[in-house]
């Protein structure tokens, strides 16, 4: 942690807080930033991940720099791939999603935490339900949008449309563009049918976020035909 605070560069940490919406009023409000690029993020991680344990990884998560939370959790992750039981990782993972109040501290994690556990446990997967469900709760939400990618990587589209069409509704940008990337990702991985008769179905009534990432894949008529709809 002592060391990361002191690769810090205060030119990139105002880009970064602009990036990520820190002001008043904005998703991340009051998120603050070393100025430390992802890849040297990486290269920290890489040089720990086979001594790191999860008592680490708690006092990393409770840091209020960003930069330093996103090391824990991708820490985390590396425990999760070394561990022969996972079930301890990923309790712990849901315990503390909130500390992942940012949707690359959320994207760069949910698939490979509770995406692979769903994908090898599909009797829990009323897990995303309960995360989708907790309205109020941006960061659960989006996990349990951003965890259906490993699922959509292994075939599975079934779950991704239903949290769609669940989440159709909400209020916040974030859940949109989640929701209409993996919608996109379904039609990239074999599920074009199943993206096109979910988009015949609900494009009059899909949010334009969500609707414009679902579509970006599809030929330009195609794309003049849906948003035509959603107009």
């Amino acid at each position: 942690m002592l060391r990361m605070e002191g690769m810090g560069d205060a030119v990139q940490a105002a880009h970064l807080c602009r990036f990520f919406k820190t002001g008043k009023g904005e998703y991340g409000e009051g998120d603050r930033f070393l100025g430390i690029r992802v890849p040297a993020t990486r290269s920290i991680v890489r040089e720990f991940r086979q001594e790191v344990e999860i008592a680490d990884i708690d006092r990393l998560l409770m840091s209020g720099w960003h930069e330093i939370r996103l090391a824990g959790f991708l820490l985390l992750v590396e425990i999760f791939k070394r561990s022969k039981d996972k079930r301890p990782v990923v309790d712990y993972y849901l315990s503390v999603i909130d500390r992942g109040n940012n949707w690359d501290l959320v994207d760069l994690v949910a698939p490979k935490i509770l995406g692979e556990w769903l994908l090898a446990h599909p009797r829990e997967r009323s897990l995303l339900y309960e995360l989708a469900g907790m309205d109020g709760s941006l960061w659960h939400q989006r996990v349990a949008v951003v965890a259906c990618w490993t699922l959509i990587r292994g075939g599975e589209f079934g779950d991704t449309l239903r949290l769609a069409e669940l989440l159709m509704g909400h209020k916040h940008d974030l859940i949109h563009k989640a929701t209409g990337w993996m919608l996109r990702e379904v039609g990239k991985r074999g599920g074009m049918p199943e993206l096109l008769l979910f988009l015949d179905r609900h494009a009059a009534r899909m949010p334009r976020t969500m609707l414009r990432y679902s579509i970006e894949k599809l030929s330009m008529e195609e794309r003049a035909r849906y948003m035509s709809l959603g107009r």
